[in-house]
């Protein structure tokens, strides 16, 4: 499944369009950014059917990325800069969707417009 999509998310007063993210298989989720070149590397979106509040890493991961965690209608419900190599990374609240975002020159202004403050 290599399907790329659009993905809207409502972050408290403003939307922010992510284009060219890879919607993950049950497989693919497995291993998301893992060993991918930061340049060549498209943000990716794991869905699940059910609330989670299951934990990721940044093993194998050598560049930067933003992890937003959203509801079953796309508003932010945690997100936080991830370092490469980090062990465990998780949200505060359960979460239906999860996008992360390379640091990368294609996804710099969705970046900044989700994490200025941070």
């Amino acid at each position: 499944m290599n399907k790329r999509i659009k993905v809207i998310i409502k972050d408290k007063s403003k939307r922010v369009s992510i284009k060219n993210v890879k919607k993950l298989s049950e497989f693919q989720k497995g291993i998301g950014l893992m060993f991918h070149e930061r340049e060549k590397c498209p943000a990716m979106l794991f869905e699940f059917t059910h609330p989670t509040t299951m934990m990721i890493h940044s093993l194998f991961v050598f560049f930067k990325f933003g992890a937003v965690w959203l509801d079953d209608k796309n508003r932010v419900v945690d997100k936080k800069l991830v370092k490469p190599f980090r062990l465990a990374v998780s949200s505060e609240k359960p979460f239906y969707k999860l996008v992360e975002i390379p640091v990368n020159r294609y996804y710099k202004k969705e970046i900044k417009l989700l994490f200025k403050n941070m």
